[in-house]
C-alpha cells in the first residue's frame, strides 16, 4: 500500500520561505514521477511542481524562480523548497505519485492528505 506523508506546512508571512517534505513508502518509485499539487479555498487543485527520478523537473509558471523541487531517490522522499511566497500561495500542499513523468493531475494515482501553507501579507 502506497503511502505519502507531507510535512513542513505551517503559517508564515509574505517574503518567507518554507520548506515540504514528503515521505513516500509502499513500492518501488525507480520510474515514478513525485509531484507537488495544491488546492487554496474554493479553487480546483493544480499542478506545482514535479521531478522525474532522474531530476528533470516542470513548475507551472506562478511558481517557476520561487520555487524548487527535488528528491533523494535513496530515501524516496521529495521536496519543495518555496521562498519569496506571497499571499497567492496559501493553500493545501499535496503530495503525489505517478507511473511516469507527466504534470497532469488525473496521471496521479497515489495522493498524501497535505499540509497546510498559509501565507500572511
Amino acid at each position: 500500500q502506497v503511502q505519502l506523508i507531507e510535512s513542513g506546512g505551517g503559517l508564515v508571512q509574505a517574503g518567507d520561505s518554507l520548506r515540504l517534505t514528503c515521505a513516500a513508502s509502499g513500492r518501488t518509485f525507480s520510474s515514478d514521477a513525485m509531484g507537488w499539487f495544491r488546492q487554496a479555498p474554493g479553487k480546483e487543485r493544480e499542478f506545482v511542481a514535479t521531478i522525474s527520478w532522474s531530476g528533470s523537473a516542470a513548475y507551472a509558471n506562478s511558481v517557476k524562480g520561487r520555487f524548487t523541487i527535488s528528491r533523494d531517490n535513496a530515501k524516496n522522499t521529495v521536496y519543495l523548497q518555496m521562498n519569496s511566497l506571497k499571499p497567492e500561495d496559501t493553500a493545501v500542499y499535496y503530495c503525489a505519485v505517478a507511473l511516469y513523468w507527466t504534470i497532469l493531475l488525473r496521471d496521479y494515482p497515489y495522493w498524501g492528505q497535505g499540509t497546510q501553507v498559509t501565507v500572511s501579507s
